[in-house]
């Protein structure tokens, strides 16, 4: 039976004067809230100093810890009704940041900031939609682009690792939200979805990360001078399994405040100097699978990425002023990532056990990235940039919602640089609190 809006405001004011729970107001409505959230604690035994790649040997023998709060999230959504929906996702990445305005009386009164708590607060999610069919929606706002597993499938309960697996999350935005247009639908064994967004900044493009940081914007707005698109395509017909094909590309060159500045220049035959605009091309496609049955849970993904005329991107970047949010280095032309995963429920050989919810996974990790995997001519590959990954660990469940992990993970390189081992520990939720 359907409730006013009077009398939804009047549950509401109950559940709060008498202490309810969150979820006796959702239930009463179309209001939905949840979120996720993850505590980590990890030992890194190497050297963090950030020297280590250019001179290895000066850093053998180090080690360093770390408490964090990766990523804790909020999020709401309401359906109006008549196929009309809205939802947001509020993130604290690091545990948010903060800062504050002092008069210092030991320097004559002066107001000074002072930056309390670094991270940052990134509003991930906010879009209106429509539905007219489960094979049709659309989607307007604030969205999460579905290339790679873990964009896709981007909660702590979702990966077997403490943080998300690096082979992706170093090469690309993760997770990747941008503000566009989005359909969507779901038919019989398949999902599909297509997206409309901005294009990335060549401007913030880096040897290290590769286009990650291109579609964080350090304005007011996200720039969009060039478009691009994003497509994935999921398969369900086989029972416990899905199998998913994802693919991005847009320009980059021209998608920065002074866009003028990509430019090539070469002389021809008869000594004439010509400059032709680039583009900046970026060509993304992601293959991944999920299988789910007999106890065993088992992950895979494999991505390749394609930057067209990274060397004038790497020249003129390396260029740039100081005060540019660039990182001034080289970037590849072809970027290389990998990796495999499985794990079995243990708790599966004892099924007298209380909980069906409860599990207790002992997993392996595979894996292997190289954000400079292929260079244009004149630049030179970094070899630190190549890495495998090596990890084993445990996830339990006490219930679905919750996870407790525990994991080594072991990061290699090749000589002369030094492996990097870390221990890690995290606990972590993902759920709507209803």
């Amino acid at each position: 039976m359907k409730t006013s809006m009077k009398s939804r405001f009047t549950i509401f004011l109950l559940c709060v004067l008498s202490g309810a729970t969150a979820s006796v107001w959702a239930q009463s409505s179309r209001l939905q809230m949840g979120g996720y959230g993850e505590a980590v604690a990890q030992r890194m035994f190497y050297s963090d100093n950030v020297e280590r790649y250019r001179y290895p040997e000066s850093n053998k023998d180090a080690s360093h810890g770390r408490f964090d709060l990766p990523h804790v999230v909020f999020y709401l959504s309401y359906d109006f009704g008549h196929g009309w929906k809205i939802a947001t996702e509020v993130e604290f990445e690091h545990g948010g940041a903060g800062s504050t305005v002092e008069i210092e009386n030991e320097e004559t009164g002066e107001y000074e900031t002072e930056v309390e708590k670094g991270g940052e607060v990134a509003l991930e999610q906010f879009w209106i939609e429509k539905t007219f069919s489960n094979a049709l929606n659309l989607r307007i706002g604030h969205i999460i682009l579905p290339i790679g597993l873990t964009n896709s499938y981007h909660m702590p309960t979702e990966f077997f690792s403490v943080l998300r697996p690096e082979e992706e999350a170093t090469i690309l935005p993760c997770t990747w939200h941008e503000t566009g247009l989005s359909v969507w639908g779901r038919v019989p064994a398949w999902r599909y979805e297509a997206q409309f967004i901005a294009g990335l900044d060549a401007e913030r493009f880096s040897n290290a990360y590769w286009i990650q940081g291109g579609s964080t914007s350090p304005y007011e707005f996200t720039i969009a001078n060039k478009y691009a698109g994003a497509l994935r395509i999921d398969n369900y017909s086989i029972r416990g399994l899905r199998i998913g094909l994802s693919g991005y590309f847009g320009f980059s060159a021209k998608n920065s405040l002074k866009a003028g500045r990509y430019v090539y220049t070469y002389t021809d035959s008869q000594g004439a100097t010509h400059k032709e605009d680039v583009n900046g091309s970026v060509s993304i496609v992601d293959l991944d699978a999920v299988y789910e049955a007999h106890h065993i849970l088992a992950r895979t993904n494999v991505l390749y990425g394609h930057l067209g005329d990274s060397y004038t991107i790497s020249r003129v970047n390396s260029k740039l002023p100081s005060a540019s949010p660039s990182p001034r280095t080289n970037v590849a032309s072809d970027v290389l990532s990998w990796y495999v995963e499985a794990g079995y429920d243990v708790l599966s050989f004892f099924p007298g056990r209380k909980s069906k919810e409860e599990k207790l996974y002992l997993y392996g990790h595979y894996g292997y990235y190289d954000s400079m995997y292929k260079t244009a001519r004149g630049i030179t590959p970094k070899e630190w940039c190549e890495k495998r990954i090596l990890s084993a660990g445990l996830n339990y469940f006490p219930l679905r919602e919750v996870v407790v992990k525990a994991e080594y993970a072991f990061r290699r390189f090749k000589a002369p640089f030094n492996h990097e081992p870390t221990l890690s520990l995290g606990i972590a939720y993902s759920g709507l609190f209803q």
